[in-house]
């Protein structure tokens, strides 16, 4: 006959087990549990802990949520400020002695087919992408031989080349610079690459033009490409 008395317990701390298989103990125990933790909870220190930690929880799941819409307002007003300076006889003479410093205003990029209108800044630093688009710059100018590279956000900051993926062959692209404009045509259907694939960037002896951003949206895991070829440019008049 086997006991139901515990090798280290006494029977009446355990309790007899009731048809289930449960012993009264155990429910004790669950209860006692219970009661300790509420016991905790009561206490002044504890309960302004969980208000603090649950304020946190709130504040952060804010601030996620709409971290997209305010990196894009902070945009819209830079790009306010780089509107003037894009059109300043300063940019002009920066651009023409290749002066233009990261964060400055370097081009305009317009693609009609996805409704893109951006002031693309020198630089593609954290602090210059924050203006939405930046121009690689070890590579040419926009308009001029060689191929020019542009970055762009995808997800934040006014994600000026969110939908660029749906660029396809003979689509346009538009540069407009301090002293001239431009016009590219896409070349081939974009592609993915890694994010150390620079060999994309790579100056060759055409006239062309890189769109660089991150894939997929909201992810730096690959690299989306867009290449593009130079039809048409023309000086603006002093």
């Amino acid at each position: 006959m086997t006991s139901d008395r515990s090798p280290l317990y006494d029977e009446e701390i355990l309790g007899p087990k009731r048809a289930g298989g449960e012993a009264r103990g155990v429910r004790r125990l669950g209860s006692s549990l219970g009661m300790m933790v509420d016991t905790w909870r009561r206490r002044p220190g504890p309960r302004r802990f969980l208000a603090f930690l649950s304020v946190l929880m709130l504040l952060g799941g804010a601030t996620l949520f709409a971290w997209p819409f305010l990196t894009n307002l902070y945009t819209d007003y830079r790009q306010g400020a780089l509107e003037d300076q894009l059109a300043s006889d300063a940019s002009r003479r920066a651009y023409i002695t290749r002066t233009i410093e990261p964060g400055e205003a370097l081009t305009r990029i317009r693609i009609p087919k996805l409704g893109v209108d951006t002031i693309v800044v020198e630089g593609t630093t954290l602090s210059a992408l924050q203006a939405g688009a930046g121009h690689y710059e070890d590579t040419a100018l926009p308009c001029e031989k060689g191929n020019s590279g542009i970055a762009g956000h995808r997800t934040t900051y006014g994600k000026p080349f969110a939908e660029v993926d749906d660029l396809s062959r003979g689509d346009r692209i538009t540069l407009e610079t301090p002293v001239g404009r431009c016009t590219y045509r896409v070349s081939s259907a974009p592609f993915i690459t890694t994010p150390t694939d620079f060999a994309v960037l790579d100056q060759g002896e055409g006239s062309d033009l890189t769109l660089t951003t991150c894939h997929p949206p909201g992810s730096a895991a690959e690299r989306l490409i867009v290449r593009a070829e130079l039809i048409s440019s023309e000086i603006f008049e002093n």
